[in-house]
């Protein structure tokens, strides 16, 4: 008999990121993390709000991801807001980095989950920053969304 693979219940996601961005390219990394860290984004004590990605030396970090201390760690517990490596092939890195210095373009972290192996991983995005009417169509367009789908409700459609 096959094996059944888990489908991921721990998906965290940077809602706000979607509102202020034009997502461009996606790409799913890797992290650094310590014992404590991986224990406490099980449990789902994750906050991507601030979250930011910076390269340092030809390396890929994320800044202010806040992973709040695990509950039944010791005095070995990790830092909420320590900067973690995110870990990806070379040629990715290259190109995001040559990307990111392209004006206008900036990495979001956008979802935080842990794959079937039970490792966490960081989909982070390339994207632009959407204008103030850009933003605005996008309430538009959900507002939109949200009255026909109360309509097809309504009449049962």
């Amino acid at each position: 008999m096959a094996k059944e693979k888990k489908k991921s219940k721990i998906e965290i996601k940077n809602r706000r990121a979607a509102f202020e961005y034009h997502f461009e390219q996606e790409y799913d990394a890797g992290m650094m993390l310590t014992g404590t860290e991986i224990k406490s984004i099980r449990s789902g004590n994750v906050n991507l709000n601030d979250a930011y990605c910076l390269f340092e030396n030809g390396e890929l970090y994320v800044r202010n991801l806040y992973i709040a201390v695990y509950e039944l760690g010791t005095d070995n517990n990790h830092e909420p807001r320590r900067v973690r490596k995110l870990l990806l092939r070379k040629p990715e890195l290259r190109k995001l980095e040559r990307k990111a210095k392209d004006k206008g373009f900036t990495i979001v972290p956008y979802i935080l989950y842990v794959n079937d192996r039970g490792f966490a991983k960081l989909t982070i995005e390339l994207a632009t920053g959407k204008k103030s009417f850009d933003k605005r169509e996008t309430i538009k367009d959900r507002d939109d969304k949200r009255s026909l789908d109360r309509m097809k409700k309504r009449f049962n459609v």
